[in-house]
């Protein structure tokens, strides 16, 4: 699956809550959302709209290391 060329911040925000993500704080233009599921684990989004490709890969390379799923796995989820 292709990732999404025009995907806001708050748009990543609402689908990865659906992976159980919580808001923990904001420093600046970065949140940081964390998710208790499969053990504890932390993401830092950037408030970029959209968010840059390479970024928007490093971030989901990283959640579904964490959830023991393939990237196109956890983009099905998410959208």
């Amino acid at each position: 699956m292709k990732l999404p060329r025009d995907l806001s911040s708050d748009d990543l925000i609402k689908g990865l809550s659906r992976l159980g993500y919580e808001v923990s704080h904001q420093t600046g233009s970065h949140i940081r959302l964390t998710t208790q599921e499969n053990g504890e684990h932390h993401v830092t989004i950037p408030a970029h709209n959209p968010i840059k490709i390479g970024t928007l890969n490093a971030i989901f390379r990283d959640i579904a290391e964490h959830f023991n799923l393939s990237r196109d796995e956890l983009l099905q989820k998410l959208f």
